[in-house]
């Protein structure tokens, strides 16, 4: 196959075969790809009218999975996925997001200073995952504002809004806008009337 160039790209990398692209979403840069080497089949999926724009990071391990529903905006996150991280349709994801479906070290002490002794030995130098994973799925029509983290395991109900710089260690239920560190409900929206 051949190496998939994007042809308005500023940078000389290419998108990897594995990552399925729907005619119509954009992909603004294949720089988003460099911490990208999932072998799942496929790796990653964008879907219709899907925007990943500039400042967005795969980092998306050799068994990871990212699902990008249709419409989905991703303003420039880090997704950090060792299993499964999934963005319903018309998810809006902002700027300095951080999802992560693993802590990628183990706690204990000793393991983690061993895997940090084998990084120094890695070409390139990356730490793999050697803890547990639990995916992430965010909602249709959820919106992630800036500077948020979302840990493993974490469901963000649809229609849902989590506030800048919160930090969500738990589900959010649909249609709740929720804030802080730990992120809790603050308010619950109307769900709508009609399906988009």
């Amino acid at each position: 196959m051949q190496p998939r160039k994007l042809p308005w790209d500023w940078y000389p990398g290419t998108v990897p075969d594995n990552v399925v692209i729907d005619d119509g979403a954009y992909v603004e840069t294949a720089y988003s790809f460099t911490a990208y080497r999932s072998h799942a089949d496929p790796g990653m999926r964008i879907g219709e009218g899907a925007a990943v724009y500039n400042g967005t990071m795969f980092d998306v391990g050799p068994d990871g999975r990212v699902e990008i529903g249709r419409y989905a905006i991703l303003s420039a996150p880090l997704i950090c996925a060792d299993e499964l991280v999934e963005i319903g349709d018309y998810g809006l994801i902002g700027w300095n997001v951080v999802i992560m479906d693993s802590q990628r070290l183990d706690p204990d002490p000793e393991r983690r200073r061993d895997e940090l002794r084998a990084v120094a030995t890695r070409t390139p130098r990356r730490i793999e995952s050697t803890g547990p994973t639990r995916p992430v799925r965010i909602g249709a029509n959820a919106w992630v504002s800036f500077d948020v983290s979302i840990l493993p395991g974490v469901t963000i109900g649809e229609g849902s809004v989590v506030r800048a710089r919160s930090l969500v260690v738990e589900d959010v239920e649909p249609y709740t806008i929720v804030t802080g560190s730990p992120a809790r409900p603050v308010s619950r929206l109307d769900a709508p009337r009609t399906a988009p």
